[in-house]
């Protein structure tokens, strides 16, 4: 999507239903992984995820600028995170539902990799604010650096210093937490 989600948001307001669809498996997964920076928890981040997308059923709103769909909803996604943190109320499941994916091969393996994923992101949570959004938008969310300027405010050149000094910090963490990049 080169306009960033805005013609798919726009096809939603006028009808379209598969366009909401297309949003949603273009966006949930990073929009998971950045409130999972906030949150620290997986199921939480996924709760998250949907309540954004779930205000911009319930809002409708026309966005005055058509190419800050995404930043808009991220935005959405963090302050459902502030919310989260302000108010303290984790959700706990009973451990019977999850009894079928805990005697699954395939759910050890996504186990392990969930964890392992945990482990990266709480490094990355590790980080000062500036470093942990300008990573996670370059390597995770795929943005180009000129969009992370538009984004952030800050110029080209900030975006690269604060890019090699946060690979730098991340880096220190994970070898302080025993992760190698082999394990990534």
């Amino acid at each position: 999507m080169t306009d960033d989600g805005a013609s798919s948001y726009h096809r939603y307001l006028q009808g379209d239903p598969h366009a909401l669809e297309e949003l949603v498996r273009t966006y949930s997964d990073g929009l998971t992984r950045y409130a999972y920076l906030y949150v620290r928890d997986f199921a939480t981040a996924e709760d998250i995820m949907e309540e954004s997308f779930a205000a911009l059923i319930l809002k409708r709103k026309q966005l005055p600028d058509i190419l800050r769909f995404k930043a808009y909803l991220y935005k959405t996604a963090r302050n459902k995170c502030i919310d989260f943190l302000r108010s303290k109320k984790r959700k706990e499941l009973p451990l019977s539902d999850y009894a079928d994916a805990l005697f699954s091969e395939e759910a050890e393996l996504s186990a392990q990799k969930r964890m392992r994923d945990e482990k990266v992101f709480g490094c990355l949570g590790k980080l000062p604010k500036d470093y942990r959004d300008v990573l996670y938008f370059a390597y995770f969310d795929g943005y180009k650096i000129a969009e992370i300027c538009r984004m952030t405010g800050r110029s080209r050149k900030k975006v690269y210093n604060l890019l090699a000094r946060a690979k730098i910090a991340l880096k220190e963490i994970l070898l302080k937490e025993g992760i190698g990049y082999d394990d990534l």
